[in-house]
């Protein structure tokens, strides 16, 4: 049998990326076939999450998969659902070596993949190149573990740290190429989040455009009481593509029905005070399915996130300019008496785009 190369389960890594934001509720997994030291198939999870990345590997390799190793970068799923198990496809392909970076936490899987390669005399060889896998995986993992999506929050900021006036007026503090950016930023994740106050005030459709892309993520506001005219773009292109809106448990019954008939789904959540409670928010997502979802405001909402720690990546695109401090804050009030309370991230990286930086930061 032919020498491990990680070289081919990089490959596979960076496959999965490319499935990111598109192949929710499944994992975007990328798989690679090599025989002899050459490629023979590759594959990655498509849209909607089938067929999953070995059925597409394998398909495309034929009958030169036997005696081939797979590189993927999550184990083989080994349960019957729509499509029979990427295991069993291997196995009848006549696989003899998977290598895999992370074993699947789904409890369907969860080590049951790799013990029936086990059990058909194929050697498997698991835990290779973990974190640059949990890296592209993260929000398919945080679901199985942690019962909630992963969280990034983006913030557009002046150098004083504001989103806009005192009077709301926010376009645009980056440029043009830092927009597209966030373009891109939405374009890799399973759905956009905003607070009612952003809703109202931007009126935003918080879709990807300017990329040539053919999907688009969800959208989810936050909105206690479901305060947003509807008039608004996203009430009018509800039937476009999905609309959860995160509600309180009271909400007006017959506001609720207003918008499910416009085609958005209400999604009542647990409240602490008279606040919307964010950890019930999550968990909601999480149960609808979504992975990875991308917070962009407005302050409140990135506060709250904050508070009750459930932010994974922060990206801060700044721009150079000043507003004051009459200005709207990117982050409400945290009622922080002291900074050993306030919460850490450490900086992945730092680079302009445009006129503008962009710093990226991930919780400890």
């Amino acid at each position: 049998m032919e020498a491990l190369d990680k070289r081919f389960l990089g490959l596979a890594i960076s496959l999965s990326r490319r499935g990111l934001g598109q192949s929710w509720p499944n994992p975007a997994v990328g798989c690679i076939l090599v025989r002899n030291g050459v490629i023979v198939g590759r594959g990655t999870t498509q849209p909607g999450g089938r067929p999953h990345a070995e059925q597409q590997a394998l398909a495309q390799a034929g009958a030169a998969a036997k005696g081939a190793t797979a590189y993927v970068s999550l184990e083989p799923c080994a349960h019957h659902g729509k499509t029979p198990p990427c295991a069993e496809a291997l196995v009848t392909a006549g696989v003899v070596r998977v290598v895999a970076a992370l074993q699947d936490p789904d409890p369907r899987v969860n080590g049951q993949g790799f013990a029936r390669l086990r059990a058909a005399g194929i050697e498997v060889v698991s835990g290779v190149m973990q974190e640059e896998a949990a890296d592209v995986l993260g929000g398919f993992l945080s679901r199985h573990q942690k019962g909630r999506p992963e969280i990034t929050l983006k913030l557009a900021l002046s150098l004083d740290g504001r989103i806009a006036t005192a009077s709301g007026h926010s376009q645009w503090i980056t440029g043009a190429q830092a927009r597209r950016a966030v373009h891109a930023l939405r374009a890799c994740h399973d759905a956009v989040m905003v607070g009612a106050g952003t809703a109202r005030a931007d009126d935003p459709m918080l879709t990807v455009r300017g990329l040539g892309i053919g999907h688009q993520p969800g959208r989810v506001v936050v909105s206690r009481r479901l305060d947003i005219p509807l008039t608004s773009k996203l009430a009018q292109s509800a039937q476009e593509g999905p609309v959860w809106l995160c509600c309180g448990p009271d909400v007006d019954p017959a506001l609720s029905a207003a918008w499910e008939g416009l085609g958005a789904h209400v999604v009542p959540c647990r409240l602490t005070g008279r606040q919307i409670e964010m950890r019930s928010v999550v968990e909601q997502l999480a149960n609808i399915g979504l992975t990875r979802v991308l917070c962009e405001g407005g302050g409140a909402l990135a506060a709250s996130l904050l508070a009750e720690d459930l932010i994974d990546e922060v990206h801060v695109f700044s721009a150079g300019l000043a507003i004051g401090a009459e200005g709207l804050p990117g982050i409400s009030a945290l009622g922080l008496d002291h900074l050993d309370a306030a919460r850490r991230f450490s900086l992945l990286g730092t680079r302009a785009v445009g006129d503008d930086v962009l710093h990226v930061w991930r919780a400890h």
